[in-house]
């Protein structure tokens, strides 16, 4: 049951002991093996500086975005307009950085991925909070006037909550970017773990002259430590922003960040598809072992269960007496005081014992 032995990432190393992580979204399972493969080759291979150094724009990684959004979601996505980033956080400072300025407001669904938050802080950019609302076995969200804001994050699939956005509040939320000129940056980095019969729609479909589009391969396929992102610059004031800059300021993409990436989205979909099977199924496991009074909706997407336990402080009072770190929901905003976050992307006979401690100590 102790993975510590074949996992020294920070999941498992900033644990002690006898306590089951299950708090920072990475995966206990295998690295994709077309990705070994392929890292394995570029190790043994060439290692000098590799030929779209230079270039404008993302190098291979363009055309591998391109072609997988054609093919997965039917958004014919201009590989002209890819840029490469270490991760979305990176992405999202910098493109804050060179588009806004301090005192411009930020639309953002909370509770929310908090690094953003912490973004939005430091850089003194003020949330404007679109809240999360429980509603039956989902979520819902009122569309609010976003007079005052200059930007519209948005986070599709939505994490924490899981919840995949309809066509019908993706339409109008661009109403609203369209009313109140807002450059709009759609971070879909769990776009490919969306259950059936869910659809993610890119929101460049729909808003492609103001969307930045954000998204990596590391979710869905367990890369998270591979530092690869990249971004989709439909905006042009965006694009030229950037251009403008020095252009090696924000630094380039590792050469086996590219690779693991392009032979993930090219090759890594019989994996995927293994993978969201035992998503699937433990998705809806944590939902029949749950007590009363803890309030789970099944996630539509994402490997992350959002649990309200009705009382602050439970992250801690958990880690202590069921030897299980989750997330603590206070650090998700507004929303998510009385939750906890439980990553559930873990094989089945660890789920069942994260589940077991669980229950015993509520």
């Amino acid at each position: 049951m102790d993975l510590k032995s074949s996992h020294d990432g920070l999941k498992w190393a900033a644990v002690e002991d006898g306590v089951i992580p299950a708090w920072v979204a990475d995966m206990d399972l295998p690295t994709p093996p077309e990705v070994v493969e392929a890292l394995s080759r570029r190790a043994r291979g060439d290692l000098g500086y590799p030929t779209w150094l230079e270039e404008p724009g993302a190098g291979p990684l363009a055309e591998a975005f391109a072609e997988r959004m054609a093919a997965r979601f039917g958004w014919s996505a201009d590989p002209g307009h890819v840029r490469s980033f270490t991760d979305i956080n990176q992405a999202l400072q910098v493109l804050l950085h060179v588009a806004t300025a301090p005192g411009d407001g930020v639309a953002l669904h909370t509770p929310a991925y908090h690094p953003f938050l912490g973004t939005l802080d430091t850089m003194k950019r003020p949330l404007h909070p679109i809240q999360m609302i429980p509603d039956g076995g989902t979520w819902r969200f009122e569309v609010p006037d976003l007079s005052g804001c200059r930007v519209l994050l948005l986070v599709n699939p939505h994490n924490p909550t899981g919840r995949v956005f309809t066509r019908d509040e993706l339409t109008a939320l661009a109403e609203q970017a369209e009313r109140h000129d807002l450059l709009v940056i759609s971070d879909e980095i769990h776009a490919d773990l969306v259950y059936e019969p869910n659809r993610h729609i890119p929101f460049a479909t729909i808003l492609p002259e103001r969307t930045v589009t954000l998204t990596s391969a590391t979710k869905a396929f367990n890369l998270g430590g591979i530092r690869c992102s990249v971004a989709h610059l439909g905006h042009r004031g965006v694009r030229e922003a950037l251009e403008a800059q020095p252009p090696f300021l924000y630094g380039s993409t590792h050469v086996f960040g590219v690779e693991a990436t392009v032979a993930a989205w090219r090759h890594g979909d019989a994996w995927l598809a293994d993978t969201m099977e035992l998503l699937d199924r433990n998705r809806h496991a944590i939902s029949s072992r749950l007590p009363a009074g803890i309030g789970y909706r099944v996630p539509e997407a994402t490997y992350l269960a959002w649990l309200e336990t009705g009382r602050p402080g439970m992250a801690e009072v958990l880690e202590r007496e069921a030897r299980v770190r989750l997330s603590d929901g206070a650090a998700f905003g507004p929303g998510g005081e009385h939750c906890v976050r439980l990553n559930f992307a873990t094989t089945e006979p660890i789920l069942t014992e994260i589940l077991d401690r669980l229950v015993r100590a509520w």
